[in-house]
């Protein structure tokens, strides 16, 4: 019997950690039954090579914007290459964005303003939205409420309480959730990913990072989604089979990935 339909809806397999294998990492995660990996990349650098891994790779989409640590390097035309390359029909999504207050690579208000400037490209390009928050939940859904109207889109990586999760899910967006679901310490993770309606899920890598157990301390790869659907499916009380498919049509229904 086949593996499950999964989607990684959030990876960054152009990262250099697969430098020396990627074409294998891919296969792995197919004979795993993952059909699709969006290749997050959050660096101006580092677009264009997310598009050049997709054109030859079917089984790759692109997401790409600039993290916030990275906020301080918005331009007026640094926005607008970014728009031409949002316009290419392999990409399915604007970011990742957000808040991250743990490292504060830039100020907090300078990281809200070029949240705000991509939920306004998201608005006017049609794209989902792929948002990242650390330590900075409060805040992120405040902007999301004031500024974030007629967009969609997804809390990757969800390590919040589940109030949050659900505040998000009030306002139309969904939450995906990676490999720390699986840690000891993931207590509010699974707490989350069980008090979410099942059509607002869905599962990523977030690879190189994050690996699940048993896999921590090592490198994360798009094959490992399958442990994270699984720790989902049991924080839910749910078949692992009925886990992937929701959250592989919830992934199809939020991302253009069908073109």
């Amino acid at each position: 019997m086949s593996a499950p339909t999964l989607i990684d809806s959030h990876a960054h397999i152009t990262a250099p950690q697969f430098e020396e294998d990627r074409s294998a990492m891919l296969r792995r995660g197919r004979e795993a039954g993952v059909q699709l990996v969006l290749d997050v990349r959050t660096e101006p650098e580092d677009w264009k090579r997310s598009l050049e891994l997709a054109r030859y790779e079917p089984g790759v989409r692109c997401v790409l914007g600039l993290h916030p640590n990275s906020a301080g390097q918005w331009t007026r035309e640094l926005e607008r290459r970014l728009r031409v390359l949002l316009a290419d029909e392999l990409v399915v999504g604007v970011g990742e964005t957000g808040l991250d207050y743990y490292r504060l690579g830039a100020p907090p208000e300078v990281q809200q303003e070029v949240f705000i400037a991509h939920l306004t490209i998201a608005c006017d390009l049609d794209l989902p939205i792929v948002i990242h928050t650390r330590d900075a939940y409060d805040d992120m859904l405040a902007v999301l409420r004031k500024h974030g109207q007629g967009t969609v889109g997804v809390l990757h990586s969800f390590a919040g309480a589940a109030e949050h999760a659900l505040l998000a899910v009030e306002l139309g967006y969904y939450i995906s959730i990676s490999g720390p679901v699986t840690y000891k310490s993931g207590a509010n993770i699974r707490e989350a990913a069980a008090a979410v309606p099942l059509n607002r899920l869905l599962v990523e890598t977030d690879s190189p990072y994050l690996p699940p157990h048993p896999h921590r301390g090592k490198r994360n790869e798009p094959a490992h989604v399958a442990l994270t659907a699984r720790a989902v499916a049991e924080a839910r009380g749910i078949p692992y089979e009925d886990l992937a498919q929701a959250t592989t049509e919830n992934a199809l229904r939020l991302f253009p990935l069908r073109r």
